[in-house]
């Protein structure tokens, strides 16, 4: 290991060696000769030699044979220089590693997703990764919850947003998440209805309306059931969507009202009115995922900071 002194030294003794002159064998024995190595480390001859006398004190015995065409190492001297020449590679990896996290000069990542992201908070999201590290390559998958933690495990994806609500906590010990931000559950109207010149609106006044749901037992139907249920009513379905963007086209022509994740309505038709929910909306958290097992390589680590601080520049959008 190396101290605080710039020494490296040796586990279960007291002897240390300097890795300068550590540094200078390994020039020595890959040259073949003090000159050359004198001359690629941007020292004399005179001063090389004298150095590599101290290294041999310190380890006890020779480390060169010194020969009228040069030098070779000894045995001791062909093990301390294999060693030297691992910590230095090893030292050199690191460093590179610390490039890449302050620069970013290289690498791909990939990210798993969910539509009403992808379609909102994510692009502000991309824009700014891509600026600040455009040599990174950037691919994006947008999938079902199931299908982005099958892709995360298997390390297709490196990161991947997900969602969860207060009634069912996401929970894998296998995986890391942090909360990137929470939105409110919303209502919307057609731009004709009797509600359309509201803010809010409570679940109780809508007992009597036609739901247009999302189809395929997506999880806005269990917050519809739940909301519904705690006001005293079973709601009717009048029209199941296959996206959010249909739900929109349908309520903006009075087939009915929809409750939504309020980033599902980041693009919104101009005949449909977003009503709250007040208090009590329904919360769902965003959460940023990531497997517990791993070591997260730089671009993972940069994505994850922008991430955070672009939700946190959008704190309250969209609650």
């Amino acid at each position: 290991m190396i101290d605080h002194s710039g020494e490296l030294l040796k586990s279960g003794s007291d002897r240390s060696f300097d890795t300068r002159r550590l540094a200078l064998l390994l020039e020595v024995v890959e040259h073949g000769s003090i000159t050359a190595a004198a001359e690629s480390m941007m020292y004399t001859p005179s001063a090389v030699s004298q150095q590599l006398r101290k290294l041999e004190q310190e380890v006890g015995q020779p480390l060169l044979n010194r020969r009228s065409r040069g030098v070779v190492p000894t045995e001791a001297g062909q093990v301390l220089a294999g060693h030297a020449r691992k910590i230095f590679r090893q030292m050199q990896a690191a460093q590179s590693d610390l490039d890449q996290i302050a620069g970013l000069k290289r690498g791909s990542l990939s990210v798993g997703t969910f539509p009403t992201l992808a379609g909102s908070f994510l692009p502000a999201v991309i824009t700014v990764f891509k600026k600040r590290y455009p040599a990174i390559g950037l691919s994006v998958r947008s999938a079902r919850f199931d299908e982005l933690l099958a892709d995360l495990e298997s390390g297709a994806t490196g990161l991947c947003l997900l969602w969860d609500y207060p009634w069912n906590p996401f929970d894998d010990d296998g995986v890391r998440v942090t909360e990137v931000f929470r939105e409110s559950t919303v209502i919307l109207v057609s731009k004709g209805h009797a509600l359309a010149d509201r803010d809010s609106v409570s679940m109780e006044e809508l007992r009597d309306e036609s739901w247009i749901v999302r189809a395929d037992a997506h999880p806005v139907v269990e917050v519809l059931q739940r909301s519904a249920t705690d006001a005293g009513f079973e709601p009717t379905i009048g029209f199941l969507a296959n996206d959010y963007q249909e739900a929109q086209a349908m309520v903006s022509v009075g087939m009915g009202v929809a409750m939504v994740p309020r980033t599902a309505v980041a693009l919104q038709h101009p005949d449909v009115r977003v009503l709250g929910l007040g208090p009590g909306a329904p919360l769902r958290r965003v959460l940023l995922a990531q497997r517990q097992d791993k070591v997260y390589a730089p671009a993972e680590v940069a994505f994850h900071s922008t991430l955070l601080e672009v939700a946190r520049e959008r704190a309250g959008e969209y609650l």
